[in-house]
């Protein structure tokens, strides 16, 4: 797995438990933390495809 996608992955589960704890007080900024892990989730899955076309496995 490529190191970005790593990060990404990493960010994406930070911003999940941001926003299950913004979500838990009552804050409606948690709307902006699963739009954050999505954006990561994505990066994620592009860097590992990415990596998977360009190595062949």
């Amino acid at each position: 797995m490529p190191r970005i996608a790593l990060y990404s992955l990493v960010v994406c589960v930070l911003a999940v438990v941001a926003a299950v704890v913004s979500f838990a007080q009552g804050s409606l900024l948690g709307i902006l933390w699963v739009l954050v892990a999505g954006l990561s989730s994505n990066m994620a899955w592009y860097y590992v495809r990415r990596h998977r076309l360009t190595t062949g496995g």
